[in-house]
Formats: structure tokens, sequence, C-alpha cells
């Protein structure tokens, strides 16, 4: 247990937004949030774009760099960059986030920048997406920091096997996945196949829960109706013995997107979110 190092996603402690909301920022202060997550036992943290450019607007790298280190986090993540492979106005807006993350992921430290499939649509051009993942994922090489594809179920890349073909066609040693177990189950994906993926592609992990019946549309069950690990139907310890078995050394993110969770006060989003992840790993080696 002790080599068990979780990591708060970003919108896991930070109050009442969510994604693609009116607005992505936090209410609570980045010193807030981090003295919350360390306190509790979390040993990383994860920012989205918005907040992250907006805290280095208030208190500037230098003083994110001292909180960080004065409070234990030794990972650091950022999200969600999309668009990345496509071309025009969409690309453009892509590649300015793309530069401010890399640069912010560069000067923090961070261990990863998750980026979106083709969110929302079914068509796919497999060779034009591995060999964008091959830029960025060298990018992100330059930058000291990796490259992770989340696999979901209401986008292009929404199988274990689509999602290799890409990351494989690239073949870059910064360039993974990121498995979550809200998105490999809801997909219908058996954990059985994450046996395919070879280790040096896994680079990130993700845990949370959910009710047995999602609602409809499945995004709003994504960004709303998340649980607390274990207090859904999820086979959680499963997902977390398949993982393991491939070799998977790295922090275990935690990302509950919950509409009553969110509303706590973020001492209790910090020790709730920990202590039902962390019990997660009882009894397995």
């Amino acid at each position: 247990m002790k080599e068990i190092e979780l990591l708060a996603a970003y919108f896991t402690i930070a109050g009442d937004i969510h994604p693609f909301g009116p607005t992505e920022i936090s209410p609570f202060d980045f010193r807030f949030r981090v003295e919350a997550a360390s306190k509790v036992g979390y040993k990383g943290i994860g920012l989205v774009h918005a907040d992250l450019m907006a805290t280095i607007d208030k208190i500037g790298f230098s003083e994110m760099k001292t909180i960080l280190e004065t409070n234990g986090i030794k990972h650091l993540e950022f999200e969600f960059l999309d668009n990345w492979f496509e071309t025009g106005e969409a690309r453009r807006t892509s590649d300015k986030m793309r530069q401010e993350l890399l640069h912010a992921a560069e000067t923090l430290g961070a261990r990863n920048i998750k980026i979106a499939p083709g969110l929302f649509r079914d068509d796919i051009n497999i060779p034009l997406m591995s060999e964008e993942f091959a830029k960025i994922s060298q990018e992100a090489a330059d930058a000291g920091t990796t490259i992770v594809l989340e696999i979901m179920p209401f986008s292009n890349v929404n199988s274990i096997d689509t999602a290799l073909e890409i990351v494989q066609g690239a073949n870059h040693p910064n360039g993974g996945l990121l498995l979550d177990v809200w998105h490999l189950s809801r997909g219908g994906i058996a954990f059985s196949e994450i046996e395919k993926i070879p280790l040096e592609f896994i680079g990130a992990v993700e845990l949370d829960d959910a009710d047995r019946y999602p609602i409809d549309p499945l995004w709003q069950d994504t960004i709303h109706k998340r649980k607390l690990p274990g207090q859904g139907t999820l086979d959680i310890r499963g997902f977390i013995k398949a993982i393991q078995s491939k070799g998977y050394k790295g922090p275990w993110g935690v990302e509950v997107l919950s509409e009553v969770i969110r509303k706590l006060p973020l001492e209790e989003m910090a020790k709730s979110t920990f202590d039902t992840s962390i019990a997660q790993f009882d009894g397995m080696g």
C-alpha cells in the first residue's frame, strides 16, 4: 500500500464546476486545493488549461512550484487538449493551447498532458492521428513530459484496438494511453483486453465509479453522475488487478465528476475521494 500513490484529477477537487461548463476555473484558490489534497494523502493533482492559465496569471510559476513542493506533490498533470489532429481554425486554437500546456509542463515538471480523441464523432483517419500523435509526443519529449490519449465511448477512439493502432503506429516513448475504469466500463470494454496493451503504452490510469444504468446522453452521465469508488457497480478491483498485472507503477488518478461531490466543502471532497479510492487497494498486492 505504501507504493500506491493517488493523484486528484482536476475536477475531483475543483468544486462546483464541470467539463465544458460556463467556466472551468475553480472557485477554490490553487494553494487551498493543493493543501487539501496533500493533507489527506494525495501525491499528485491535475489542472485544466483554463485554471492553469488563470493561476499562472495570478501567482506565477515560481509560487506554484513552491506550493507544490511545500506540500509534497510529486505528480502534476494537465488537460484537456482536443483538435490536435485537425486543420483550420480548430487546429489554430488547439495549437495555442498546446504550446501553453507544453510550456507550463516544462516549467512545472508535469508528468503528462491528457489529450482527447475526436469527441462526439465516429469518423476516423488512423494514419493521420498516428502521425499527429507522434509529432505531439515528440514535442512533449522536448518539454520533458508525456502525452496520454484517453479512450472514450462517445468518441472515435472507443476501443483498445483503435487506440493501439494510433499509439503503436506513432511508436513514441513519450506517447501512451489513459485508461479510465468509467470509460472502459461504459464503453463495454472487457478488462481482459488490457492485456493487449504493452506496458510502455499505459501512460495513466483513473479510478471512479458509476450507477448500474447510465443516463442518456452518456456525456451527461460522465460529467455529472459518477460515484465515489466502491459506491457504484463498476468492478474497480478487477480493473486494478488488470492494470497491476501489466506491471504499471505510476500514480493512480482519481476522477470523480459528480454533481453531488462537487458541492461539498473542499476538505470533504479531498478526503472522501481519497479514502474511498485508496480503500480499493486493500488486500491487493
